[in-house]
Formats: structure tokens, sequence, C-alpha cells
């Protein structure tokens, strides 16, 4: 199975227009709770960045955030689970425990290897949601070719979109803006 990657990109940009987002930083918690998930932060092992709890039968998902991770990360995992969330309904993803009608998606050492597609595809939501491709044009648009391969120019736009120097310049070389 490949990544369904034109999918993605349209359920992200549907979701930024739907709730009249156009520019960043995404109010990811705010759109997350838009789209009934509950946001729950706590405290984890450094290995699991959050999960995505069901009830199917109320209809109710909780997205549960490791509240010691940075801010940054704790937003793309966020984005992470609302993929899960929306591109794997009814999907019968890796499960670690399934308990009472719920069931718990973590996202762990795995998902962050990027070995496992259904991670992969929520990944590349994140990147997606959190990293328009409209919204880097504008802002990459003020830049010149020389600034934009400083460390300080993607520390700005890091900054800017709250989201870690790392994810940024890794969407920007799947973007083919920088080589890396």
């Amino acid at each position: 199975m490949l990544v369904r990657r034109k999918l993605i990109r349209e359920q992200a940009l549907d979701v930024l227009a739907r709730f009249g987002v156009k520019k960043a930083p995404v109010p990811i918690e705010r759109l997350a709770e838009q789209l009934g998930a509950r946001i729950v932060r706590g405290k984890a092992p450094d290995n699991l960045s959050g999960f995505v709890l069901r009830e199917p039968n109320k209809g109710a998902v909780i997205i549960g955030v490791n509240s010691a991770h940075h801010e940054n990360r704790q937003r793309f995992t966020i984005g992470h689970e609302l993929g899960h969330f929306l591109l794997h309904k009814g999907q019968q993803l890796h499960v670690d425990r399934q308990w009472g009608g719920y069931q718990v998606k973590l996202r762990d050492e795995q998902s962050s290897r990027g070995t496992n597609i259904d991670e992969m595809e929520a990944n590349l939501f994140a990147a997606e949601l959190l990293m328009p491709i409209a919204f880097l044009d504008v802002d990459l648009a003020k830049l010149s070719t020389a600034q934009l391969s400083a460390d300080e120019q993607i520390n700005k736009l890091a900054e800017q979109y709250k989201v870690s120097e790392q994810a940024l310049t890794l969407r920007l070389t799947y973007l083919g803006c920088i080589e890396q």
C-alpha cells in the first residue's frame, strides 16, 4: 500500500479552508476541537508522544499528548493524531491496547521510524496541516535563496509556524524548496 499523498494534502487543505485558517501558525488545538476531538495532556514516558482514544458507541474522540514534550512537538503530535482520526476511520490500525470499547492508537518509536504506512500518512497529514504549501509559498517568496539556506531564516520560519526546525527542514526538503 502506498501513502495517499494527494488525498492527505486535500484533506488538510479542506480542514484549513473549512475553519478559515489563512496563515501560520495553524491553531491546531482549536481545529482538533472543531473536528470533535478533545485534547488531554499528561506526563508519559518519553517514547510516547500521544495517542487517539475512540469510543465508537458515543462517537467520542480523545487525543492524548505527552505534556513533558516541547510545545512544538505537542503541536505536531496533535496533527499526527488528527491524521489518524481523519484518515484511518474504521480501519484496523496498529492497536496497542483495547478495552471496554476503547481503542488506543499510540504514537511511539515505530511512528518516528517511518516504516508503517498509517504512521507515515499521519506524519504527512501533520506536516500538510501545520505547514501548508500555500502558506509556505507566501512566506518563502519573501526570502531570497541565499537567505533560505541560512540557519537563522529556518529558525525564524520554524518559530512563525510553531514547529521544530527539523520538521520545517524536512518539509521544505520534501517540497523541493531546499536541498539537504
